[in-house]
């Protein structure tokens, strides 16, 4: 598609309780909108100023001074609209409430140029373009199901970052894992890049904060159906976290290992479990306060069909065998 430009016009004082920091960390305080990596550029290219000067990146705040962003929205690059399958939940001018389906990759990277979430959103509304990620400000994996919202203006994307940075969005999710989870709990486990498989996610030492609460709604022989709430967002992050505690993601063909078949199971299940080729997650409730109308708003998408009969199996096979 044709490339877009758009200007930013942006200032800011920085607040005392910011003196000391670094400006890159002052101006991704008071611009969430755009990643810290754009907003280094900017600071090094000089569209971005400290009272009218141009600064490092390392330049230390003092407090009181103002920041002054003139610049304009980068190339979207080669980011092709294409005609694909939407379902929307909710539209309105300043956001759009996707339910994802399976098999999607929400943003185009590296073997994914093509047929992606992005793809089709802006086939659905070109103005996309203009914002940062094509309005996208959280994503949910390829292979995970479910809802998320898209930012439609500017001013919108700016106010769900903040959300999500101040964790006010509710995210809710349904899970099937293997084992047996005797109780609610939570995981508060750093999540980061795995230290030798750089393509995986991994609970390790120095990555970033990281907590999932999750809640037990059924048990049977040999796995658990799980309610999950999201503290943060981290790539992986339900994944790696049930992971982490001996109890992967039904399917998961990253980190969920071999297929948990439990004893004498019936013939069902055991076709069920072999054949989930992805991992058995659903986005399954999503909450924000409208951008434009600061009013409390919330979603909630089913289960999808491959999760529903799963569990009926899981259901159908501890009534024989239990």
């Amino acid at each position: 598609m044709a490339t877009t430009h758009t200007p930013i016009d942006l200032d800011a004082t920085v607040p005392d309780a910011l003196a000391g920091k670094r400006l890159d960390l002052v101006a991704a305080e008071l611009f969430p909108e755009h990643s810290r990596s754009r907003l280094q550029h900017w600071i090094e290219s000089g569209v971005l100023t400290v009272d009218g000067r141009v600064q490092t990146v390392k330049h230390r705040m003092i407090g009181g001074e103002r920041l002054v962003l003139r610049a304009m929205t980068e190339d979207s690059g080669d980011w092709q609209a294409e005609d694909l399958p939407l379902e929307i939940v909710h539209e309105d001018p300043d956001i759009l409430v996707i339910d994802k389906p399976a098999n999607l990759v929400v943003h185009p990277a590296a073997g994914h140029a093509q047929g992606t979430l992005v793809n089709a959103l802006l086939h659905y509304d070109p103005s996309l373009a203009t914002l940062p990620r094509c309005g996208i400000v959280h994503r949910i994996d390829k292979d995970t199901t479910g809802l998320l919202v898209v930012a439609r203006t500017l001013e919108a994307h700016t106010s769900l970052v903040r959300q999500l940075q101040d964790k006010s969005v509710w995210r809710e999710y349904e899970a099937v894992v293997n084992g047996i989870v005797a109780r609610d709990g939570k995981v508060d486990a750093p999540v980061g890049r795995h230290t030798i498989d750089r393509k995986r996610m991994g609970v390790v030492v120095g990555g970033k904060p990281a907590v999932t609460h999750y809640s037990v709604l059924a048990t049977f022989r040999a796995h658990t159906h799980l309610r999950l709430k999201l503290e943060t967002g981290r790539t992986h992050q339900i994944r790696v976290h049930m992971a982490h505690i001996k109890h992967p993601l039904i399917g998961d063909p990253v980190y969920g290992g071999r297929v948990h078949m439990p004893a004498y199971c019936t013939t069902a299940l055991a076709e069920c479990l072999r054949g989930f080729s992805r991992q058995a997650l659903h986005a399954t409730r999503l909450g924000l306060n409208h951008p434009r109308t600061g009013e409390f708003m919330g979603w909630h998408s089913p289960l999808p069909d491959d999760m529903v009969v799963l569990l009926d199996v899981l259901a159908e096979d501890l009534r024989v065998n239990g």
